[in-house]
């Protein structure tokens, strides 16, 4: 069974497009993807943004693209399935913002349509979600809602990450966020994902993280990536599971030791 990961907040223009991407890149990296012996890539990235611009990113990489990907915005029984991938370990969920049209607290505030079926049936089958947050107060509010009654209700494990924050603007909005989430009680991944061109530039150069070039600045964009790609246990490769042959197999070969009397 794959891990899927979500990637998830009302509001729009976060960087969950970037966080879905690159985290596939980053754990099908530490997972080996590309080896001479790999049939096919253990991380799927799966977009059910109907604007498409993971899309337009992926075809722009082309076949240097190290992990496997899908437009799936309008496959239902395909999102419902997603951790039963054959072969997958991981998979990203790249998702659409939407409008809160539910007030009603106790509507489901995903609310009606296409786009809504698609995010219901992607957190039916969901491991956890990434909360991507920007260093900005208009960011708040949609992320509870996001939080409080999407996420939480479900009951599926979370944990907020502040995204694209610009060492040059200094401290004081980092800070306020942190603030805001640890008020909220809400797990805070320690890895701050910090703004650089290259994330912005990423998509229209046919890039991944993994592939920019090799000097200070885009090795210090992957970090970023890296670190948190191993504090939320992505790139943890689960243990197959040994056949009841093999087992037998084992015992039979293992000399027994000697008890004395």
């Amino acid at each position: 069974m794959a891990h899927v990961h979500v990637i998830l907040n009302q509001k729009g223009g976060v960087g969950k497009s970037t966080l879905a991407v690159n985290l596939a890149a980053v754990t099908a990296d530490v997972l080996g993807a590309g080896a001479a012996d790999a049939e096919r890539p253990p991380v799927v990235a799966v977009s059910i943004d109907p604007q498409g611009s993971a899309v337009w990113w992926s075809e722009r990489v082309g076949e240097g693209l190290p992990f496997d990907f899908v437009q799936a915005h309008n496959d239902l029984p395909g999102l419902a399935a997603l951790s039963r991938i054959p072969s997958a370990q991981h998979v990203f969920v790249d998702t659409p913002g939407w409008l809160d049209l539910a007030e009603d607290s106790g509507a489901d505030p995903l609310g009606k349509g296409a786009a809504a079926d698609a995010l219901r049936a992607v957190l039916s089958n969901a491991t956890d979600v990434i909360v991507p947050i920007e260093p900005e107060p208009l960011g708040f509010q949609p992320t509870q809602r996001t939080v409080e009654r999407v996420v939480k209700p479900r009951g599926l494990p979370f944990r907020v990450v502040i995204n694209n924050w610009d060492p040059r603007d200094g401290k004081a909005d980092l800070e306020q966020t942190r603030a805001f989430v640890e008020a909220q009680g809400w797990p805070l991944a320690r890895t701050v994902v910090r703004h650089y061109k290259l994330h912005t530039r990423a998509s229209a150069d046919g890039l991944v993280v993994t592939q920019y070039g090799a000097n200070r600045v885009a090795l210090q964009a992957r970090e970023d990536f890296f670190r948190l790609a191993l504090e939320v246990g992505l790139a943890a490769i689960p243990k197959p599971a040994r056949s009841r042959t093999r087992k037998k197999a084992a015992e039979k070969n293992t000399p027994k030791k000697k008890v004395k009397a």
